[in-house]
């Protein structure tokens, strides 16, 4: 099917599919809308649904994420390893540090940068992994970190890998649109173009939109917090919105200039200045300590990894579990198509054991070396130092970071000079977020255009920008935070369908080197990309 008929060639809508246009802006005009102008109602509303999930829905959030993992570890000693995303012959776009330095900054980049000292001094309080009496000692440290790596680790990667992994592989390979619809062709057929497709990448421009707005809105938090720190700039909501505003601005203007330019070279930025801050963390602060940690960690990790992955708490009086590991399945998955989208942009050419052992292993070992650099340096101060981080992420949990770098004593300089580095993280990595959510959400309504038209990157880049400070304004950032979760509910079934679709077409590939030989007595629907990019052929062997 000529999928680029649908779109109209001239007026407001060219370039772009108008229903997917239309109907994403009404969705999330209706979601802030409804959020705003009452709060405390939707709030209830969305932590009801959320309260649901977590206590009867549990098993399904990790069971899935269990084998998400799973699969794509099979992929990478399987049969198919050797497939190309594209031509066969055809080089990867962008070099190994381009290439990782994009993986980690649009996917967890920011929120890590909140969250790596916060998360892991709340389960050093308390866990359900530790024995009654260790709260805030040597064991309980060595809990909260094994959660906080867990939660950041394979299994949040393993789900992005194979959403990035069937989105490459349906556009590269089989010449189909770049976008979610397109790994359900399998299954459906040419009705992905119909409203089951426009189904499927609505909940993913929602989950996208909402998702990164969430994160901005955090982010100006945090940034204020640290200008407050580094320059006195009050903390407020006026300044929080002022930042969101600035930012907005840059990452429109980034994704205007494309991947190749503004996006790349911000993610290159990024990469080297967390090379920098985690080499000052280690110079200054409890070397040793730190290093011996990363490996304990690392192996600590790795042990019970599979164990964590499939645990389901008993006790049903618990919230725990529900406020945090099925809080993290539920945000990596409502993430998946945004990720996933831009995992697949950026990774035309390599083979199938290359992009999933990249995706897998490359931000994993960052996120553990990070999150152990930032928590061990918080758990020293707490168990041998002089204190204080639990009291600041107890009180306001954006001071938590800079509070950790003051409390390391290294002088005005050194902390004033650390603190700037974080601050600026913080910038450049919400740009980087910003622009490539931005960018996929524009190659969704554009039926997978990789060159979306200009007009709409702007309209949406600001858009993101605006649906952060409204709610962030209105005091919706926690209700929207919730229904994010919820949302992931629907879109876990696109996911399931994609990777079913994935497997499905993978079993009738043509390996590499070989000739195709069609399974006898049954159909075998192959999907071959035609001489124009734009058309699409179904050649059924019989």
């Amino acid at each position: 099917m000529n999928y680029k008929a649908m779109m109209p060639e001239t007026g407001l809508f060219a370039g772009t599919h108008p229903i997917m246009a239309i109907g994403s802006g009404l969705l999330v005009m209706a979601f802030v809308l409804f959020t705003v102008i009452d709060p405390e109602y939707a709030n209830s509303i969305y932590s009801a649904a959320k309260g649901y999930i977590a206590s009867d829905l549990g098993w399904y959030y990790v069971g899935i994420m269990s084998a998400f993992l799973f699969l794509s570890v099979w992929l990478i000693f399987s049969r198919y390893g050797d497939i190309r995303l594209g031509k066969e012959g055809e080089k990867a776009e962008f070099s190994r540090f381009s290439w990782f330095s994009m993986l980690f900054g649009a996917g967890i980049g920011i929120g890590i940068l909140f969250w790596s000292i916060a998360e892991p001094i709340y389960h050093f309080q308390s866990n359900p992994f530790i024995a009654e009496g260790q709260a805030q000692t040597v064991e309980a440290a060595q809990a909260a970190m094994r959660i906080a790596i867990f939660h950041w680790g394979l299994h949040g990667w393993g789900l992005f890998a194979v959403i990035g992994l069937a989105l490459a592989y349906f556009s590269y390979r089989k010449g189909l649109p770049l976008s979610i619809r397109s790994s359900l062709y399998p299954i459906f057929g040419d009705k992905i173009y119909g409203p089951i497709g426009h189904a499927a990448d609505l909940l993913a421009v929602f989950g996208t939109v909402f998702g990164i707005a969430t994160s901005l809105g955090l982010g100006a938090q945090q940034m204020n917090a640290g200008l407050n720190y580094l320059l006195g700039l009050e903390v407020s909501i006026t300044n929080q919105i002022i930042l969101i505003a600035v930012i907005s601005v840059v990452a429109t203007a980034s994704v205007l200039s494309g991947v190749n330019k503004g996006i790349r070279i911000l993610s290159e930025l990024n990469m080297q200045l967390t090379i920098v801050i985690l080499l000052l963390f280690v110079i200054f602060g409890p070397t040793a300590y730190l290093l011996g940690s990363f490996f304990t960690n690392t192996g600590d990790y790795l042990f019970h990894a599979v164990e964590l992955g499939l645990w389901v708490n008993p006790d049903p009086e618990s919230q725990w579990q529900g406020w945090w590991t099925i809080f993290y399945w539920g945000w990596w998955i409502a993430w998946a198509p945004f990720c996933g989208m831009f995992i697949a942009r950026i990774s035309k050419g390599r083979t199938i054991r290359e992009f999933v052992l990249g995706v897998l292993l490359a931000p994993t070992i960052l996120a553990t070396l990070w999150i152990t650099i930032f928590g061990n340096t918080a758990m020293f101060i707490e168990l041998f130092g002089s204190g204080g981080v639990t009291e600041a992420v107890n009180d306001d949990l954006t001071m938590a970071l800079f509070k950790t770098i003051e409390l390391m004593g290294n002088g005005e300089l050194v902390t004033m000079l650390m603190a700037g580095i974080c601050t600026v993280l913080l910038v450049t990595y919400f740009v980087t977020s910003a622009d490539s959510a931005t960018l996929v959400i524009c190659t969704l309504i554009s039926m997978g255009d990789e060159h979306p038209p200009a007009r709409f990157r702007v309209f949406w880049g600001m858009a993101i920008g605006a649906v952060a400070a409204v709610l962030l304004f209105a005091g919706g950032l926690k209700a929207l935070q919730t229904a994010s979760i919820v949302a992931a509910l629907p879109f876990s079934i696109v996911v399931i369908l994609a990777a079913f679709g994935l497997c499905k077409s993978l079993r009738e590939e043509p390996l590499p080197g070989t000739l195709a030989v069609p399974p006898k007595n049954r159909a075998n629907a192959v999907l071959t990309a035609s001489a124009s990019e734009t058309d699409v052929a179904v050649t059924v062997n019989t």
